[in-house]
């Protein structure tokens, strides 16, 4: 008996199979990829966290290039001494995968009033401490996160930016090594208070040779984007303020 392919019946059910099919394949791909997946986000935390410590394979003048996947983690079990666990009170505990914390989860459930906890990782290089504080906001577009990595002082040693969504050759670039260098050695205090920094639109210093005066120079064609990165990173030291002041006390 020959199938009437012209009746509407028949449409709904090739459609509904094809449905299924498709649908059990993305499902089985999905599974089978998930550990891959885990392992390369893993890597870009581990490469990001570094980065903003200065451990990376930059070159002069060239862009940004990270510790090697096959070294990355070799290299952030060198460097990073210890993870840590940060609360809203500035109490810390160790947690050997801090790193694995969602940051947006954390941000939400702090701004709704419920428990929370944050990743700090503490960093040695050449003798030195390093403080590495991750961080996530609000660009133009879309969600913009990083790390700030600071040393007892206060004093930025290092940035890293990404975002997902931003204006390519305008709000993109604050994933750019000529922005991110221009935080090294600014410092987050105003005194003995913590100010941040700010993004500024004509601050007078395009070189960024004033290290005292909490601001870089922000992108051409940026605004709102800077403007987020201004707040992020203001969010951030407002969220870790009771632990960085345990770090001046000491």
């Amino acid at each position: 008996m020959a199938i009437n392919t012209e009746k509407n019946t028949y449409t709904v059910i090739f459609a509904t199979i094809m449905v299924a099919v498709v649908g059990s394949i993305l499902a089985f791909l999905a599974s089978s990829l998930r550990p891959a997946i885990e392992k390369n986000e893993r890597f870009e935390k581990q490469q990001n966290i570094l980065y903003a410590m200065g451990v990376n394979e930059n070159d002069g003048d060239s862009g940004v290039n990270f510790v090697p996947t096959e070294r990355v983690e070799e290299e952030f079990s060198k460097y990073i001494k210890k993870q840590l666990v940060i609360d809203p009170n500035g109490n810390a505990q160790e947690d050997p995968e801090a790193f694995l914390i969602d940051m947006k989860k954390q941000l939400k459930a702090f701004k709704e009033g419920n428990e929370a906890k944050f990743p700090l990782f503490v960093g040695e290089k050449d003798g030195k401490k390093f403080y590495i504080l991750p961080m996530y906001g609000k660009g133009l577009w879309d969600a913009i996160w990083g790390y700030i990595s600071l040393d007892e002082n206060m004093v930025v040693q290092g940035v890293y930016f990404d975002h997902k969504a931003e204006t390519p050759g305008l709000g993109a670039n604050i994933k750019m090594r000529f922005f991110m260098d221009d935080f090294e050695g600014e410092s987050v205090l105003d005194g003995n208070s913590f100010k941040g920094i700010a993004v500024v639109k004509g601050n007078n210093d395009p070189l960024n040779q004033d290290k005292d005066d909490n601001e870089v120079d922000a992108l051409a064609g940026a605004t709102i984007t800077g403007n987020g990165v201004t707040a992020m990173i203001n969010e951030t030291l407002k969220i870790y303020r009771p632990y960085l002041e345990t770090l001046r006390n000491n």
